[in-house]
């Protein structure tokens, strides 16, 4: 049975608060939103004003972990700071790895990471909705989902440990790693399937959405992030990770294949292919994550 996305065309906090009630499933507890803050000089991270009707809805806490590269988030006090300079602060904010680290199992079947290393405060929250950006990624080639999973859940010394596939917890050392490309989108994957694991062996649900504005080569991380290069898509959410990213992606070649003469989103094709970004979903299914196939089921 393919997995289910749902998608519209909107991009209004109505529509943003619509596609989360079609997924079927109300977070219970002490709800996490894991979204990126932004990096201070990005321009391209969820606004407030779009995601905060239904964060406040949710009674959810702003989810996040500190950088592994230096910057305005590679420490609690200044992430703070530059997650409420960005309008963050309409609810409460976790630097999750401001105590440390939680350790949790690597996915049967991973090539790469032994463990994972997420921030402690994680298993804090009950259920989660992971509420990504989608956007072009320098080193990943694209961000949704999936990075929103692992390197966004990551702390910075799981951050490290992933960029590094499963060389160093240093970050000053990781950047020095020698790897294959595909190595390193393949780590990405399995650190998404462990935060997966984690959740389910311990009935913690997750829901997946992903806003497709602003869509730059770069991502939200990047202090420099290049202004959007095609228009915005919309809004797809799902209960399979795999298959919300698989739909992000075949939305970007859709929108190439109906504007054969748009540059934009020819640097945003060459951005992914070229990182080999495209290959994580594939990996992500074979590792039990979700699957590529699916329905596009339209809200509009």
């Amino acid at each position: 049975m393919k997995s289910q996305v749902f998608f519209t065309s909107q991009i209004t906090p109505d529509s943003l608060i619509k596609l989360y009630e079609a997924l079927g499933i109300k977070p219970t507890g002490k709800v996490g939103v894991k979204v990126s803050t932004g990096e201070q000089g990005a321009k391209g991270y969820l606004k407030a004003d779009l995601i905060s009707p239904l964060v406040t809805q949710l009674h959810g806490t702003i989810l996040e972990c500190n950088t592994a590269y230096p910057g305005s988030r590679n420490f609690t006090p200044d992430h703070l700071a530059t997650a409420k300079s960005h309008g963050f602060d309409f609810a409460e904010i976790d630097i999750m790895d401001a105590d440390g680290d939680l350790k949790i199992p690597a996915p049967e079947g991973a090539r790469h990471l032994q463990y994972d290393l997420i921030g402690s405060h994680f298993a804090n929250y009950d259920s989660f909705l992971n509420l990504a950006h989608g956007k072009g990624h320098m080193m990943g080639g694209f961000g949704a989902n999936l990075k929103n999973q692992s390197i966004g859940i990551a702390s910075r010394n799981g951050k490290a440990y992933i960029h590094s596939c499963g060389q160093t917890e240093d970050p000053d050392a990781c950047w020095k790693a020698k790897y294959a490309q595909i190595d390193f989108i393949e780590s990405m994957a399995e650190a998404a399937k462990a935060v997966a694991d984690y959740c389910a062996s311990n009935q913690k649900p997750i829901l997946y959405i992903t806003v497709m504005n602003a869509l730059s080569t770069s991502c939200d991380c990047d202090a420099n992030q290049d202004d959007p290069v095609m228009p915005d898509l919309g809004i797809i959410g799902s209960l399979d990770p795999v298959a919300n990213d698989q739909a992000f992606l075949d939305l970007i070649w859709k929108f190439a294949e109906e504007n054969p003469t748009h540059s934009g989103v020819k640097k945003l094709q060459e951005r992914i292919t070229s990182r080999e970004g495209e290959k994580i979903t594939a990996y992500a299914a074979s590792l039990g994550l979700g699957s590529t196939a699916y329905a596009l089921i339209s809200l509009d």
